[in-house]
């Protein structure tokens, strides 16, 4: 009976200790706050002290935390994270139509002024980037200084995101890519449910990381809701914007406009980004001769998260200037 209850006793520890090492503690968010914002509720939150920092998350459609892994920059900024309309805690659209690109640049001016400040940084990742590049181009004056992470020059950059991707999962996963083809032949496009299932089997880390481990595992944020508007990003993309891009990205263009800026600009590249891919990035050094243009070696599209130390002290750096 001994014996029993000591193997018990090991089997029950031994399976809270695994739980604990595949679970990973929730993460504790920083104080928040809702603004109402051109008659929708916006979550924010706000991190550290110092000059306000905005940060843009990705999709279209991706809510704020991902970006948390550049809290380490709150030691010396003061981090502005939101929700924007129709993501995570912030109010949805009644129409999938109100979804936009240009909704997206007013809201955050006026965001900026219902917090009441006045000139602030911008660090914009993925689509973030293409709002914050937006943001810049119409409203120079309110932004002291802009950060492209691993982002897009154009909707033509955009198309070859797709273009890579497709590549990759084609040549890397054909076995996903042949199911993909039955049903695209059945009529199915990216935004149907079908098509997004197939298309998530693909490793998010194959894609998006240099180390696919760092990717691997539950996230700390698997409660927080709405963290992925589709509705909103395939209004955004187009219907079949895996493969073709329409819509709002399908018509944006920085290449004339972002060597115009005269606030300093830092892009940030991965070696081994497949979505933000380097030939592409590398043409802000003709765009944009004056912006300082950095490649992480050891890094795909989260240079945050497989080179944290490194970006955050460039980071550091380039907002001091």
């Amino acid at each position: 009976m001994k014996n029993l209850l000591a193997l018990l006793l090991l089997s029950f520890l031994t399976t809270t200790l695994s739980f604990c090492q595949t679970r990973p503690a929730p993460y504790v968010h920083p104080e928040g706050k809702y603004y109402t914002i051109n008659g929708a509720k916006i979550w924010t939150e706000t991190l550290g002290n110092g000059h306000p920092l905005f940060l843009i998350a990705g999709g279209p459609g991706g809510s704020h935390v991902g970006l948390h892994s550049f809290d380490p920059l709150a030691d010396n900024h003061k981090l502005i994270y939101f929700d924007g309309f129709g993501r995570g805690k912030s109010d949805l659209a009644k129409s999938p139509t109100e979804y936009s690109l240009q909704r997206d640049v007013e809201d955050l001016e006026q965001l900026r002024i219902a917090i009441g400040l006045g000139k602030i940084d911008i660090l914009g990742h993925s689509y973030g980037s293409v709002v914050g590049q937006a943001y810049a181009i119409k409203y120079p004056h309110n932004v002291s200084h802009l950060i492209i992470a691993n982002g897009f020059h154009s909707y033509l950059m955009w198309q070859k995101n797709c273009d890579n991707s497709n590549h990759e999962i084609k040549t890397n996963y054909p076995e996903v890519w042949d199911t993909l083809m039955t049903v695209r032949e059945q009529g199915f496009v990216s935004a149907d449910p079908i098509h997004q299932e197939i298309y998530g089997r693909v490793p998010y880390g194959f894609l998006y990381g240099y180390n696919p481990d760092k990717f691997r595992g539950p996230s700390r944020f698997s409660d927080y809701p709405n963290r992925m508007n589709t509705e909103l990003y395939y209004q955004m993309v187009g219907k079949d914007g895996d493969f073709v891009v329409t819509s709002d990205i399908g018509t944006f263009d920085f290449r004339r406009d972002i060597g115009k800026l005269y606030m300093p600009i830092l892009v940030i590249a991965g070696r081994y980004d497949r979505v933000a891919v380097p030939s592409e990035m590398v043409k802000y050094k003709n765009f944009c001769p004056k912006c300082e243009y950095v490649t992480f070696e050891r890094s795909g599209h989260n240079p945050q998260v497989e080179e944290p130390e490194k970006e955050f002290n460039l980071i550091n750096e380039f907002l001091a200037k």
